[in-house]
């Protein structure tokens, strides 16, 4: 994963909610360079500064930031030796948790008072001091649900019109860009308003187009043009035992363990219920979430993988186990050199939480193809 050099790039960068570098990664490819980040988790944060020589060359240790809510973002600009309007690009997805349609069993979730929902505020005010070029915000398709949800967003992109920029969104799915994996997010993307040749109004951002199709819930339109979505096993294929040591929290005990090894691959605990015809029903319809028990299936791409999984929470691998690091990393299209600090649960969790880069790489050079655009260059060329 390469990037042009900073003349031939579309410009410098920011970002923010960073975790374990994902979308940085993805917009480093496109040909922005991050000059500062803030990300609250210190394991997270030292992984960013750990590949700076790999990944993150402009990235200065001491242009990395812990607390956005009480982060001076004039602080941040002087650290990286910016001016306000400079930077060529704002990146981040805040916390999601409370747009997650796995937190509504929380009441508090539900009506809309978790908050972590507040850092959207913050992510504006970023916005409206550092006064980028572009940005680019990413977060689970669940805060564009017509619920309560769509408050908290009409709330961000009305934050966003009074900072000065118009705006595109769109609920992509990752697999369509080549992530060998089942995951859906929102990508909300701006243009700063005094760079538009057109009325703000009027602006529309050129999405990136699927590179790959398949199935995909109810999805009946398909494109037999396009290649089949990246399956599991052509993702992790290569890996040697080197690359991807078995690890100790792999092996499957416990309650539910017999139950996982009779779930065949690409499907999930609703294979023991009786409406499936187990002759031996372990669990009645629907009973659980559908993440409970589900296992990879090596010729479809994995299904979502989540941050904060439960015990009994996929994807399992097909062999009855829990996925290995380097497994994740090549799901999640991170480089197999780049470093997850911190234990099995951390670095499960950075991952998990990651826009994967690849995807992050789409969207980020269409951003800079527009920039270009507008500036009358062509950095898409360079960062393809």
């Amino acid at each position: 994963m390469t990037r042009p050099s900073g003349e031939t790039g579309p410009g410098s960068a920011v970002s923010l909610f960073s975790g374990a570098g994902g979308l940085d990664l993805g917009c480093e490819a496109a040909g922005f360079r991050t000059l500062a980040a803030v990300e609250s988790d210190m394991v997270a944060q030292q992984g960013l500064i750990g590949n700076r020589a790999a990944y993150f060359a402009d990235l200065v240790e001491s242009a990395v930031f812990s607390d956005i809510v009480t982060l001076d973002f004039e602080q941040l600009l002087g650290a990286a030796d910016l001016e306000a309007g400079e930077p060529a690009l704002l990146q981040g997805g805040p916390p999601c948790t409370p747009f997650s349609k796995s937190g509504y069993w929380l009441a508090y979730k539900r009506a809309g008072e978790d908050p972590k929902a507040s850092l959207l505020d913050h992510y504006v005010e970023a916005l409206r001091v550092i006064q980028p070029k572009a940005f680019l915000m990413e977060n689970v398709y669940g805060l564009a649900y017509a619920n309560h949800n769509r408050a908290i967003l009409e709330r961000f992109l009305a934050g966003v019109r009074g900072a000065g920029y118009s705006h595109d969104r769109k609920v992509i799915l990752a697999a369509d860009h080549g992530v060998p994996q089942i995951r859906q997010r929102l990508f909300v993307v701006g243009i700063r308003a005094d760079l538009l040749d057109c009325s703000p109004d009027l602006w529309r951002f050129s999405w990136p187009a699927e590179t790959h199709d398949g199935p995909h819930e109810r999805r009946v339109d398909r494109d037999d043009t396009l290649p089949a979505h990246v399956s599991a096993a052509q993702a992790l294929e290569g890996l040697t035992d080197d690359d991807n040591p078995p690890e100790p929290e792999e092996v499957i005990d416990g309650t539910y363990a017999d139950a996982l090894r009779q779930v065949p691959p690409g499907q999930n605990y609703l294979h023991l219920t009786a409406k499936r015809g187990h002759p031996k029903p372990r669990f009645k319809w629907r009973a659980r979430y559908w993440s409970f028990l589900v296992k990879l299936h090596p010729d479809r791409p994995s299904p979502t993988i989540q941050g904060q999984p439960g015990p009994w929470v996929g994807p399992f691998h097909w062999d009855d186990r829990r996925l290995r690091v380097a497994e994740l990393k090549r799901l999640m299209t991170f480089p197999d050199d780049f470093v997850v600090g911190g234990n099995r649960r951390q670095q499960q969790l950075q991952l998990g939480n990651a826009v994967p880069p690849l995807l992050g790489q789409a969207i980020a050079g269409q951003i800079a193809a527009e920039l270009g655009r507008l500036e009358g260059r062509d950095y898409l060329a360079r960062a393809a």
